[in-house]
């Protein structure tokens, strides 16, 4: 007996695996034409040509629409404090993302205003923009902290991320290591110090994160302290991401092949030696593509890092500063048009690859028989289409763990 039967898909687009692609791979996806698919206790049972002698409970007629897996957006700080809409003219007059950290703002305004509000407040919010991402079609996300900085506030976050996950499918990464806080601005070794032998030990003991994710970057953390955040990390069991070398080149993609990091994340200024380090290590690429476009800065070498075998993935970003966006549908769409990737490349950075790099693959990813059921009935043709409009949401249905929330 099936739970639910999509019937009448016009074209069904998904990667095939349980591994993330690289090189000429991530561009082979699998599509198949005028096809159904089975679900059973929220997984995939049956995918085939459609069967009226198909015992069902309820059937999805897709109107010949495509389906493809259900987005994962790889790469989000979306529990915080506040906006930061009033560092619009800072920009606009000209003001850097570092000069506007160095006089209080960036980071720091938003760990004030997140050192403010309540549980519930943060809740809440975190809750709504989970709601409307679930609309435009991501179905799994990975959440940081980070915007606490002292351990009350990153707790407090951590718990916002894990009590949403009883009801959303995230993964929780811990980024303490995300600036140096106000009192320990003339002290940041001592900052480090902190993280290590009190945060994370803490925080693994609570099982609030699976992961653990460091700033590398001028006037941030440098390789040598990100290094030894990274190691202690490790140590105590976390499996350990770094946002490196967004803004300028620290070395931060080498490091993270060091560690044999799950992932690396921005890569804007990374070198080919670096980069081809981290390809012998295996770590995947999350590249921020909408951050790039907010900022008006230069796009990551999508298809340089493809070009090395490195599987990329792609993500919004989300947070309030330099990346007010949780639509995977834009950053599709700048997958096209700027990191010029196909968009079967583009389909299996948001789905394979990026469950590959928070640790989902085995699971989700892509639209095969024991994996979880979740699916995007999309409200056009064929993946083509898919990429061809933009600016508008193109999500029909979304079906998650098996149970259709939004049509």
């Amino acid at each position: 007996m099936l739970d639910l039967l999509l019937t009448n898909i016009g074209q069904l687009a998904t990667p095939i695996g349980s591994a993330a692609h690289k090189g000429r791979a991530q561009g082979q996806i699998h599509v198949l034409n005028h096809t159904c698919i089975g679900i059973h206790d929220g997984k995939i049972t049956y995918i085939g040509t459609q069967d009226d002698a198909l015992d069902t409970i309820t059937k999805i007629d897709c109107k010949g629409s495509l389906v493809t897996p259900g987005l994962i957006d790889a790469h989000t700080h979306l529990v915080f404090g506040g906006y930061r809409q009033h560092e619009l003219n800072l920009k606009l007059a000209g003001a850097s993302y570092l000069d506007i950290l160095k006089s209080g703002g960036g980071i720091l305004s938003t760990v004030t205003s997140t050192r403010g509000a309540t549980y519930n407040e943060l809740y809440d919010k975190a809750k709504h923009y989970l709601n409307e991402m679930l609309v435009h079609g991501t179905t799994t996300a990975e959440i940081k902290s980070g915007y606490g900085l002292d351990m009350d506030t990153e707790i407090k976050q951590l718990k916002v991320i894990k009590a949403l996950s009883a009801s959303y499918n995230i993964a929780a990464t811990f980024m303490g290591a995300h600036a140096i806080p106000d009192e320990y601005k003339n002290d940041p070794d001592a900052y480090v110090s902190f993280i290590i032998q009190t945060m994370l030990p803490q925080i693994k003991a609570d099982a609030l994160a699976e992961f653990c994710d460091v700033f590398t970057e001028n006037s941030v953390f440098t390789i040598q302290q990100s290094d030894q955040i990274l190691s202690a990390a490790s140590k105590l069991g976390f499996n350990v991401k770094i946002h490196a070398d967004e803004i300028v080149p620290m070395g931060g993609a080498a490091l993270a092949a060091k560690h044999h990091a799950i992932s690396a994340e921005h890569l804007l200024e990374s070198s080919d030696e670096d980069l081809q380090q981290m390809a012998q290590s295996g770590t995947i690429a999350v590249l921020l593509p909408a951050t790039s476009f907010y900022l008006n800065k230069k796009y990551a070498r999508a298809r340089d890092m493809i070009n090395m075998n490195i599987p990329v993935a792609i993500a919004t970003d989300f947070n309030p500063g330099s990346s007010p966006n949780f639509n995977m549908q834009l950053v599709l769409n700048l997958a096209y048009l700027k990191l010029k990737m196909t968009p079967a490349e583009a389909l299996t950075a948001a789905t394979l690859n990026a469950a590959a790099a928070i640790g989902f693959e085995q699971t989700k990813g892509s639209i095969e028989v024991g994996k979880d059921a979740d699916l995007i009935i999309w409200a056009c043709p064929d993946l083509d289409y898919l990429f061809y409009r933009y600016g508008n949401n193109q999500v029909s249905s979304v079906i998650k763990n098996g149970v259709l929330i939004h049509s």
